[in-house]
Parts: C-alpha cells; sequence; structure tokens
C-alpha cells in the first residue's frame, strides 16, 4: 500500500469515527469551500473571456507595429509595446539586485535584531502606499529636482522605488524558508559566508525570488499614475539604436497601461483599448513563464 492509500484510508477511519454533526459540518464547510473556488475560476475566466471577445477583433499586424499618425490615420501601439519593455528592463535591472542584495544582507547580515524589524515594517508600510503617492514623489524628485524631465528614465527609477519593498520582502520570506541545517552543513563543510549564500542558501530560496520578480513585472506592466506622470503621452517611436542608449534619457513616450488609459477615457474608443489590454495580457504571461522557467533552470 502507498503512502497515499494509507493516508486516505486513515482519513476515512477518522471521518467514520465523527459524530453525525461534525460530518454535516465537514461537509458543508467542504461545499463552500468549493463554490468559492468555482466563482473565483469563473469570474477569471469571465474577464479574460470577455477581454479576448472584445479586444481580437481589432488586433492586427499593423495595429501592434505601427506608429500612431493622425495625417494618414494610422492607429498604432508599436511605440507603446516597445517603451513597455524598456520600462521593465530599466527597472528589473536596478530593483532586483537592489531588492535582492538588501534581503540577503538583513537576513543573512544583519545582526540588529531592532533595526531590522524598523526596516521590515517600513517596507510593509511603503508596499501598501498607493500609487499616486508614488507618482508625485517621481515627480518632484526625478523630473523635476533631478531635471529628468518626462522621460522613460524618470518613470524606471520611479517604479523602482515603488516596487522595491515587494521584492525585499518576497524575497526575504524565502530566505526565511530555508533551513538552518543547510547552513550549519555548508559551514561545517568548509564554506565561508558568502559562499555558503550564493551556493546553498539562494538555489533554496530562487522560488521566493523569482515570485517577487513576478509580482514586480505585475505592477510595472499594469501601472498607469505614476508613468502619466514621469513618462508621458507621446506615442511617437523612439530608435535607441540609432539615437544612442543616451537618449532614453531624453525620450518621453507612453506604455501600454497609459495608452489603455487615453483610448478607454480621453478618446472612448474601448474597441482598441481592449485590443490593448489583450497585448498586456500576453505579455504579462510570457513574462511570467520566462521567469518560472529561468527559475527552473536556476534551481537546477
Amino acid at each position: 500500500m502507498s503512502s497515499n492509500q494509507a493516508i486516505q484510508k486513515s482519513r476515512r477511519g477518522a471521518a467514520q469515527g465523527l459524530s453525525a454533526r461534525r460530518r454535516i459540518y465537514n461537509v458543508g464547510m467542504r461545499t463552500l469551500i468549493y463554490i468559492a473556488a468555482a466563482v473565483v475560476v469563473a469570474l477569471l475566466v469571465f474577464l479574460l473571456g470577455y477581454i479576448l471577445y472584445r479586444g481580437l477583433p481589432n488586433l492586427t499586424w499593423e495595429f501592434l507595429t505601427s506608429e500612431e499618425s493622425v495625417v494618414r490615420d494610422v492607429q498604432g501601439i508599436g511605440p507603446a509595446i516597445l517603451n513597455t519593455l524598456y520600462v521593465i528592463i530599466a527597472t528589473l535591472v536596478v530593483v532586483l539586485p537592489l531588492g535582492v542584495g538588501s534581503a540577503i544582507y538583513l537576513t543573512e547580515y544583519a545582526t540588529n535584531r531592532k533595526l531590522v524589524a524598523a526596516i521590515e515594517f517600513a517596507t510593509e508600510t511603503l508596499a501598501g502606499i498607493p500609487s499616486i503617492i508614488y507618482a508625485l514623489v517621481g515627480v518632484l524628485i526625478f523630473a523635476e529636482s533631478l531635471a529628468l524631465g518626462k522621460t522613460l528614465i524618470a518613470g524606471a527609477f520611479t517604479l523602482v522605488i515603488m516596487t522595491l519593498p515587494t521584492v525585499i520582502r518576497t524575497t526575504q520570506e524565502s530566505l526565511k524558508t530555508v533551513p538552518a541545517s543547510y547552513r550549519e552543513g555548508s559551514l561545517g563543510l568548509g564554506s565561508g559566508k558568502w559562499h555558503m549564500i550564493r551556493t546553498v542558501v539562494l538555489p533554496s530560496s530562487i522560488d521566493g525570488i523569482v515570485t517577487g520578480c513576478i509580482l514586480a513585472i505585475g505592477r510595472i506592466v499594469g501601472e498607469s499614475a505614476v508613468l502619466l506622470y514621469t513618462v508621458g503621452m507621446s506615442m511617437q517611436m523612439q530608435d535607441f539604436f540609432r539615437n544612442g542608449l543616451e537618449s532614453f534619457f531624453s525620450a518621453s513616450g507612453s506604455t501600454l497601461s497609459v495608452a489603455l488609459y487615453v483610448y478607454a477615457k480621453v478618446r472612448a474608443d474601448f474597441d482598441l483599448a481592449f485590443s490593448v489590454a489583450v497585448v498586456l495580457i500576453i505579455i504579462t504571461l510570457v513574462i511570467n513563464l520566462a521567469a518560472n522557467l529561468a527559475g527552473r533552470k536556476l534551481k537546477k
């Protein structure tokens, strides 16, 4: 008899020993749990189905790759797609080393427990602040004080501040789940502190790091308030390969979430807005799958 069969048999035996009232209560609670799960799945399927139903008919190759032009009467979100990818890459390049490094220090190196508790409380508080507050901070600090203006780099720096608490907390909680015996065994075999962290702790907690990365990407992709204030609403194509990377510090442009706001709120063109929503869902799905695949490779 396998272990699963033994567990199921023991559960049936325990259930038979319960009173009738307790069995009815268990069945009722299990039914409520199944109903709640079915409602959540049904809502998700309905939302995805409705978005695809409204957005796919207007989703063409020209719409995905063209630059918007009033003169030529062309609707396109090619610049918005590229700007979204630029902002995601620029934000992750900064926030992942900072977030993971901070979590490693707080978990593995910091000795002042009161300071660690204060920092953890601060990160939890910052994670719950509305995004419009970060937008105002981004405008005051990056756009005005540092004279970056409404540029992609200003939006990326603002998103770094906004997503950093999430990356720190998820990574820190993942590091805490690594058993102390792993650390003690590695140190007992002669490993140094950093070698132990790099070869034992980080591979064992890669799932939490990937989760933090996925949460950060989801917030970056879906953010509109911060980018409206710090990046702007330009729908022009930015050629960084021709103009050089330094143009990233002077170029402004709307991302997909900002384009969705423009089509839905400003122009009241809901058909195109749903098409932008479909592209957002696809990009988020692809990035999440890539992050999970990278996590599995790193863990091996």
